[in-house]
């Protein structure tokens, strides 16, 4: 990774909690409906479906990811986080939520989602009002340069607005925090998946590029 000049402004991070939300996709809904009803929930939830991403995943723009040995990839996790300051100002954040692959429905786990470096974050956010209506946005996934996934926000089961009121409905998101809108899969049920060497960007309308490389996990260390 590269070092800023000196005198360049440093990198955004949050200055709060980093929140994922799992189920929050039209399609990935879909997947997992019939799960749903197996033991011990029974039934679809009623709230959304939140996890955290802890500091130690946050990992700059042009940053490398790390791939444990014998894994059998890294998954990628194209999402926008909204964040709203102090002033009651809204920004939008482009970030990738790698994860290892995995079948857990019920649990998300955190071996899989917070290893170090696994929150891919931008140098910067964007002005909610500098950009288009979110539900007009999509995402897309680039893996050395080949485009391998399209995520359509258009798509979401809780546009930005309803999913912000929702998780405020049973927890206080202070100024800082981030909540993510959610990670898509593709028509197979996958997400992109990347390997040793790979390097991938997401873009959107109105954001910069977002750019990360997989290394070994032993050259990361």
């Amino acid at each position: 990774m590269t070092a800023p000049h000196p005198g360049a402004t440093p990198p955004w991070q949050p200055a709060g909690t980093v929140y994922g939300v799992l189920l929050n996709f039209e399609h990935e809904y879909a997947q997992w409906l019939p799960r749903m009803h197996e033991a011990p929930y029974k039934a679809p939830p009623q709230a959304p479906v939140l996890y955290v991403k802890t500091a130690n995943t946050w990992n700059p723009d042009g940053g490398a990811v790390a791939l444990p040995a014998g894994a059998s990839g890294l998954e990628v996790g194209a999402t926008l986080g909204l964040v709203q300051d102090a002033q009651g100002q809204w920004a939008a954040a482009l970030l990738n939520d790698f994860s290892l692959p995995h079948d857990s429905y019920f649990r998300p786990p955190v071996p899989y989602r917070c290893r170090d470096g696994f929150l891919g974050t931008p140098a910067a956010l964007r002005p909610l009002a500098s950009l288009a209506e979110l539900a007009t946005l999509r995402l897309s996934v680039h893996v050395n340069g080949d485009l391998r996934q399209t995520v359509d926000l258009g798509q979401l089961r809780r546009d930005a607005a309803t999913l912000w009121a929702d998780v405020n409905g049973f927890m206080t998101l202070r100024p800082g925090d981030v909540l993510m809108l959610g990670c898509d899969v593709a028509a197979d049920g996958q997400r992109p998946r990347l390997q040793l060497g790979d390097t991938v960007e997401l873009r959107a309308p109105g954001f910069a590029p977002l750019r990360h490389h997989v290394c070994a996990e032993e050259a990361h260390a």
